[in-house]
């Protein structure tokens, strides 16, 4: 007769990588094809025809009916959608209404500011948010253990154009260090200027997001150290700092892996509020332009990019968590 802690080991069977990368991906596709009929359905419910966008006010009805025709809104709307969504099979976003543009071409554009500015951003609050989260788990005993984590919880309080319009009154307007908004006309041409441009705010997003997720790399970190393994560790002679190095570090970071992605997902987020407060034509401003004007082809194509990047983040970093504990690549038998 087995033993019970036999049959119960014996009821745990792997998980292999390729069967849950099938099946990660069929959900990838499908959570894809549901953002996109909300996005389809809420531009829809918009009061206001989107061929307003190719109106004066004093048009006639040829005319309205003529723009209609043009950016297909006299259509049914399950013609309209299965349009849309031929196009984006094709990987076109179609055509902008006002600029007659295709608008990947303009999201590739922008994009070469935005996406930096995300990076750039979130790599910088990532290396504070270990320092600062760390530290204050470490030495959370100590005066400036619980100042950093005073800190942490002060910074989710704060509204990022806030800390940029702060940072905007003293770095530029009254120590003229650095430029308020903007970014050069020859983009990338000259690095070391549209660094400079970039400067306040990959800060601004940087202060924000650091504030958010030191808190969970401290939460992390405390479990760390309260566990029997790094006890069992430190018995065997190992130092504080060698046994989480060598023991908790792994451990630690499965958790605040998932959170990296969702706060990576909030700095593409995050950076398209920035965009407005420091004029930078990203996709920030092409997707607050789009609104503006009604363009709805400008707004579905952002919208549409934005959506694919957090669902491919989500998708990144359950990957990224599986490959780091090797716990998570089993299943119990029946409950897969």
């Amino acid at each position: 007769m087995p033993r019970p802690h036999l049959a119960a080991a014996a009821s745990r069977i792997s998980d292999p990588m390729p069967s849950y990368l099938l099946r990660r991906s069929a959900f990838l596709a499908l959570s894809l094809v549901v953002a996109l009929i909300v996005i389809f359905v809420l531009l829809r419910l918009l009061p206001g025809d989107p061929a307003n966008a190719l109106l004066s006010v004093d048009a006639t009805p040829e005319q309205i009916a003529a723009a209609r025709a043009q950016v297909g809104s006299d259509q049914p709307l399950l013609q309209q959608f299965a349009t849309w969504a031929g196009q984006l099979v094709r990987f076109d976003l179609g055509d902008s209404f006002i600029s007659g543009r295709p608008v990947g071409d303009e999201i590739a554009a922008r994009m070469v500011i935005t996406i930096p500015l995300t990076l750039l951003a979130f790599g910088l609050a990532l290396l504070v948010s270990l320092v600062v989260g760390i530290t204050a788990a470490v030495k959370s005993d100590r005066w400036y253990g619980v100042a950093l984590s005073g800190f942490s919880q002060l910074g989710v309080a704060v509204p990022v154009f806030w800390v940029g319009v702060v940072l905007v009154w003293i770095f530029a307007l009254q120590l003229g260090l650095l430029p308020s908004g903007g970014f050069p006309r020859r983009d990338w041409r000259d690095p070391a200027d549209a660094l400079r441009s970039l400067t306040l705010p990959v800060i601004t997003i940087a202060i924000v997001m650091s504030a958010s997720l030191s808190r969970y790399v401290r939460s992390a970190t405390l479990d760390v150290l309260g566990s029997d393994y790094l006890r069992t560790a430190r018995s065997g002679g190992a130092g504080r700092t060698e046994a989480l190095l060598r023991h908790g570090v792994r451990n630690g970071a499965v958790p605040v892996i998932a959170v990296l992605g969702i706060e990576l997902s909030t700095t593409l987020l995050g950076a398209v509020v920035v965009e407005s407060v420091f004029t930078l034509p990203g996709l920030g401003s092409m997707l607050l332009t789009g609104i503006q004007q009604h363009d709805f082809a400008n707004i579905q194509g952002v919208l549409v990019v934005s959506t694919l990047f957090v669902l491919l983040v989500g998708f990144a970093a359950d990957i990224v968590q599986r490959l780091v504990d090797p716990r998570l690549r089993t299943s119990v038998s029946g409950n897969r």
